[in-house]
């Protein structure tokens, strides 16, 4: 249980860095940028959804990992075996979507859950970001 302890504050620590990184870059690069407020809006927001993205990535990277080279559990049910269904979970957890026809199993649990509240977080965050964005560069005026 060390080993997933160690191995999700990883991931958790990494997720965090990666989003603060990415959303400090776009907030130093939109007032910089030509063109309409439009352009500001959807360039914040596709970094954003790249952000998570990335981030669900390197959740699927860990539980992929965790359970063919450390076998500190599997993910179970519907499973084809391919990356796309590491990915899928990792989106699912990430999302708190939780669908239910993949779950985990052992020490992939704590990670999943913990997933599960990261991503609350994170999306959190990117909304309230996307708002004070917004917020400042919502020009209603604007036609273009």
């Amino acid at each position: 249980m060390f080993v997933a302890f160690l191995i999700t504050l990883a991931l958790v620590v990494a997720c965090v860095f990666i989003h603060y990184e990415l959303l400090r870059m776009v907030s130093i690069a939109m007032p910089k940028m030509h063109g309409s407020h439009r352009r500001r809006l959807l360039s914040a927001i596709g970094v954003v959804f790249m952000a998570h993205i990335l981030e669900i990535s390197l959740f699927a990277i860990a539980f992929a990992l965790m359970q063919h080279r450390w076998g500190l559990g599997e993910i179970a049910g519907a499973i084809e075996g391919s990356w796309v269904d590491f990915f899928y979970f990792s989106a699912a957890s990430y999302t708190t979507l939780g669908m239910g026809d993949l779950f985990p199993t052992g020490h992939l649990r704590f990670v999943a859950a913990i997933e599960s509240l990261t991503g609350l977080i994170l999306i959190a965050w990117s909304a309230s970001f996307t708002y004070l964005s917004m917020n400042k560069f919502w020009d209603m005026r604007e036609t273009k």
